[in-house]
């Protein structure tokens, strides 16, 4: 008979079975098809009720300009459905930082595709969704298996799955746990889900090279898109209470300005708001800071934590946007740090903030003060946008708030 301790020490070995993944950069073809046919994908369930919305999904596509990406008729039709945000910007170059940034609340330097890890003492979204037991999951077109750690797929020839367009796996915090690898599935699974009514409250949604425009164009990506998401928005399960975001990592011409074309449609998308128009300053943090604000979460205490809220949200929780002056915003590149292969590199990882108020007004995560405690934030992480003042970075770009006086309504 077992004993509490070994039944649990017996439970647990069957979760690391379970969870078994590769950690080789390049893996052979023998040990993916192993590991397909032995890791299970995991897809938990969670109904927490947030302010604006009760799942979040992002929706990514590859490099392309704000205008070429307006003027495609499928993507136009589409934001016409929702909201169109005027004023949604990337954070760098190339696409893999700007995955990071999703995920992470920062770039920590990185410049370039490469096979990175970020080490397990970084907080992810993960651990911020796990506080209240928020359901997530991510789903990579043409990912061999769940949890898989291998740059690309298929390992020869055109490649359709690259690891750089995957936010999560870059993070240890994330691939050395137990269970989490295996809420990072493909699209199989994610067809699965739908039906099965298992779907996450947050999902990160990544199409492979072809259909995210990346070896294709955006003709074909909106295509695609059209195909994918429409029929989801008229699925009842899917939509109801859901939030869409459909964007770009980052934009294609690389000295111009790195603002994308993005837009929220999706059944929290109140009536009076579909086919409007949002010009409010967002970047790929500001999705970090929407969701802990609507669910109420903590911040992971990085640019997550003066980022700019979704309107929607902030009009829910009385939080003042800043308006950012974009004359001098550029966006493509980032500052020196330890993720650095091209010439930028500095050892010294970014310490986020542990104290202090933060745009979602719910302070910083518990696990980001263990770990930082005591320690003096690198940044000013109230600022909106990303900066640094040792390498010039971002900075000058000037942001202030507008308070309307409810009984004079004039501008303080």
């Amino acid at each position: 008979m077992f004993t509490k301790q070994s039944l649990l020490a017996f439970v647990g070995a069957l979760a690391l079975a379970a969870a078994t993944t590769i950690t080789e950069e390049n893996p052979t073809q023998a040990e993916i098809d192993a590991a397909r046919a032995t890791t299970l994908p995991y897809s938990p369930v969670s109904n927490v009720t947030g302010l604006a919305f009760n799942r979040f999904v992002d929706i990514w596509l590859e490099n392309t300009d704000y205008e070429d990406a307006a003027s495609d008729e499928n993507l136009a039709k589409l934001a016409k459905e929702g909201i169109l945000l005027t004023n949604y910007w990337a954070i760098s170059h190339p696409s893999q930082p700007n995955y990071c940034a999703a995920a992470g609340g920062d770039a920590f330097g990185m410049d370039s595709d490469d096979f990175l890890q970020i080490p397990s003492n970084v907080s992810t979204i993960a651990d911020l969704f796990d506080t209240k037991h928020i359901s997530w999951g991510e789903y990579q077109e043409d990912m061999p298996h769940a949890g898989y750690q291998g740059k690309r797929y298929p390992l020869d020839g055109a490649k359709s799955y690259v690891r750089k367009h995957n936010p999560l796996i870059q993070f240890n915090s994330v691939t050395d746990d137990a269970v989490r690898p295996r809420q990072i599935k493909n699209f199989t699974t994610f067809y699965e889900d739908l039906k099965h009514h298992s779907l996450p409250q947050h999902m990160f949604i990544t199409p492979n090279m072809v259909n995210d425009a990346h070896d294709s164009n955006i003709t074909f990506a909106g295509n695609w898109t059209d195909r994918f998401l429409s029929p989801l928005l008229k699925d009842e399960y899917f939509t109801k209470d859901s939030l869409v975001l459909l964007t770009f990592d980052e934009n294609d011409t690389k000295p111009y300005p790195n603002r994308l074309f993005s837009f929220l449609v999706g059944g929290a998308v109140p009536e009076h708001l579909k086919g409007t128009t949002d010009d409010t300053f967002y970047t790929h943090y500001s999705m970090i800071a929407s969701m802990s604000a609507n669910w109420g979460l903590p911040s992971l205490g990085r640019w997550d934590c003066g980022a700019n809220l979704l309107k929607m949200v902030a009009d829910k929780t009385g939080y003042v946007n800043w308006e950012v002056d974009t004359s001098n915003v550029y966006l493509n590149q980032t500052y020196p740090g330890p993720m650095s292969t091209k010439g930028h590199y500095s050892s010294k990882w970014p310490v986020p903030a542990t104290k202090g108020g933060c745009s979602a007004g719910h302070g910083v995560a518990e696990i980001v003060k263990n770990t930082y405690d005591r320690l003096q934030p690198t940044y000013n992480y109230t600022s909106p946008v990303p900066y640094d003042a040792a390498s010039g970075n971002n900075v000058g770009i000037k942001y202030h708030r507008t308070l309307v006086c409810a009984l004079c309504f004039s501008s303080l």
